[in-house]
């Protein structure tokens, strides 16, 4: 294990029980809070920003965006929030999926991306990957080309992966800490 990886994996607390019984919950707000932490996270995301090529960063609702526009700052690229349905105002881009149980759709504001955009997906978790392929799904119906995705952690027995292998079609997928 690196450095980075047992500074991150240090400031981030088990919840049990939460948000429903038999979840374990992984909160990043210690990590958050932590300035030496959230640098961290930061320069290495925003370096895999750069080394992608990215022009854009696109995070997503919520955590996302805490993790994502510091990212585009660091990295010197523009920010684009991809938001639950109804949450932007004016003409807006959206993109339906199912969840375990029902369906979800995300917008984007179709203006802020264009052919000549490459985008790095930004989260905080990488689940089950529905609301992932959503954002790739999204980035290109928008017009710009999907750079990669890249998160914090990736729950790697919940197969978000092995889900997200044809919307990459062939981006790279970073994790930065694997559980």
């Amino acid at each position: 294990m690196t450095g980075i990886e047992e500074l991150l994996l240090s400031r981030i607390r088990d919840v049990a029980d939460y948000p429903a019984p038999g979840v374990l919950f992984k909160d990043i707000t210690p990590l958050l809070a932590d300035p030496a932490a959230f640098t961290a996270l930061t320069d290495a995301l925003a370096g895999i920003a750069q080394a992608s090529g990215a022009t854009k960063v696109v995070g997503l609702e919520a955590r996302g965006f805490i993790l994502g526009a510091p990212v585009a700052v660091r990295a010197g690229l523009g920010f684009i929030p991809v938001r639950k349905a109804g949450k932007l105002p004016g003409a807006t881009l959206g993109q339906a999926y199912d969840l375990e149980y029902g369906s979800a759709e995300i917008e984007v504001h179709a203006e802020d991306l264009s052919v000549d955009d490459r985008v790095l997906v930004v989260d905080d978790v990488l689940a089950t990957g529905g609301t992932a392929e959503a954002s790739l799904q999204l980035v290109r119906r928008a017009g710009a080309e999907v750079a990669g995705l890249a998160v914090l952690m990736e729950l790697g027995f919940l197969g978000g992966r092995a889900r997200l292998e044809p919307a990459l079609a062939g981006a790279p997928l970073e994790a930065l800490l694997r559980l």
